[in-house]
C-alpha cells in the first residue's frame, strides 16, 4: 500500500503530525504501507491539486479541509479548517452518514494537531501514545506559544526550538520529508545531531540573530500593538515570538514579510500578556475576512507576491483595529 501524507509545511507541528500519523498507520492500520510526505502551504489562490491525491490512501494533516473523495484521512485542529460552508457541510454531513467515519476527524479546542491525532489514535485505534509523549508534549508548547518566557522561544535553548527554526527556515524540499521518520523515532536532542540536520544550524541561528537586529529597527509598539514590514528582505520564516521579545508589553502584533510565492500578514498575541483573555479579539475571525485563517489567537493572511499594496491595505485596516481595541488587564 502507498500512503501519501500531506502536511502543513514549514511547520513544527505539522512534521510531527505527519511522523505521528505515519507511526499510527505503519502500526495500527497496515503494517507493510510505504510513505510519501508532501508539504501544503497556505496561499493565495488553489491550495490543493487534486492530481497529488494518487496514494492507495492520501491523508491531510495539520491542513484546511479538501472535500475531495481521494482524502482518506484528515486531522486538523484550526479554527478556520473549512475553506468554504459547503467543506463545512461535506465533513458533517459524512461523518453523519458513515462515509468519513474513523477516517476523518476535526476538534479545534486542541492546542496542537499532534496531541489531537494521539488523542485519536489512542482512543478510537488502540495506538501506545507513550513512547512520542515529549514530541506531543513539544508539539503543543510550540504550536500554543507555551513557552515560560518570552527568553525561552527566542534564545533557542531547547531542541525543539532548533528543529523548529531549521523546519521553518528550510529551503530544501526533500529536507522535512527526510526529517519526519526521525521525530517519532528518536529524541529530539539526537535528531539535532545527524549530519543533514547539524550542518544547517549555524548558519541559522546566524541568521535569527539578524532577524531580531532587523526586527528591533523596523518595529513600533503603539496603544498595545505592535507593526513591522520587512517585504524587502526575504525572510518570511523569522520566529514569531521576537516582537514580544522586544516589547513584552504590548497585546498584539501585526507584521508584513514576503517569500517567492506569497506576500504574508502575520497576526498574533502576546502570550505572555496580562490582559484578560476573554476581551480579546478572535484573530482567526479578523483573518478570514481577508480569506486568511488561524486560530483565536494567531493567524495569517497569504496574498500573490505581485500583490504586496492589497496586502499592506489589509495590515493596516487590522492594526487600526487592534489598536482601538485593547481589552484591561
Amino acid at each position: 500500500m502507498k500512503v501519501r501524507v500531506f502536511y502543513h509545511d514549514k511547520c513544527f507541528d505539522g512534521a510531527c503530525s505527519a511522523s505521528l500519523f505515519t507511526r499510527f498507520h505503519r502500526e495500527c492500520i497496515a503494517k507493510d504501507a510505504e510513505y510519501e510526505f508532501h508539504g501544503l502551504v497556505h496561499r493565495a489562490g488553489a491550495l490543493f491539486n487534486e492530481a497529488d491525491f494518487i496514494g492507495d490512501e492520501n491523508a491531510i494533516v495539520d491542513f484546511k479541509y479538501s472535500a475531495s473523495p481521494e482524502i482518506t484521512w484528515w486531522f486538523d485542529h484550526h479554527l478556520s479548517a473549512f475553506l468554504t460552508p459547503a467543506d463545512q457541510q461535506d465533513f458533517v454531513q459524512g461523518v453523519e452518514d458513515g462515509r468519513y467515519a474513523m477516517r476523518r476527524f476535526y476538534d479545534p479546542t486542541y492546542t496542537s494537531c499532534t496531541s489531537f491525532l494521539a488523542h485519536i489514535a489512542a482512543t478510537k485505534f488502540g495506538f501506545d501514545a507513550q513512547p512520542v509523549a515529549d514530541l506531543v508534549k513539544w508539539a503543543d508548547i510550540v504550536d500554543g506559544a507555551l513557552y515560560e518566557s518570552p527568553e525561552s522561544a527566542v534564545e533557542m535553548a531547547a531542541p525543539a526550538m532548533k528543529l523548529t527554526l531549521v523546519i521553518e527556515s528550510t529551503q530544501d524540499p526533500a529536507f522535512i520529508p527526510r526529517l519526519i521518520p526521525l521525530l517519532t523515532s528518536m529524541p529530539l536532542g539526537e535528531i539535532l545531531k545527524q549530519p543533514f540536520v547539524a550542518e544547517l544550524l549555524p548558519p541559522l541561528l546566524e541568521r535569527h540573530e539578524e532577524s531580531v537586529k532587523l526586527i528591533r529597527e523596523r518595529s513600533e509598539e503603539k496603544d498595545g500593538t505592535i507593526y513591522f514590514d520587512i517585504t524587502d528582505h526575504q525572510l518570511e520564516g523569522y520566529n514569531k515570538f521576537i516582537p514580544y521579545y522586544l516589547h513584552p508589553q504590548a497585546t498584539y502584533s501585526v507584521g508584513l514579510s514576503k517569500s517567492s510565492f506569497r506576500t504574508k500578514v502575520s497576526v498574533g498575541s502576546n502570550p505572555w500578556t496580562k490582559a484578560d483573555p476573554a476581551k480579546m479579539l478572535n484573530l482567526a475571525t479578523i483573518c478570514e475576512r481577508y480569506g486568511g485563517g488561524g486560530h483565536a489567537r494567531v493567524g495569517a493572511i497569504s496574498f500573490p507576491p505581485d500583490r504586496s499594496d492589497e496586502a499592506r491595505k489589509a495590515a493596516a485596516e487590522i492594526l487600526s483595529e487592534l489598536r482601538a481595541h485593547q481589552p484591561l488587564a
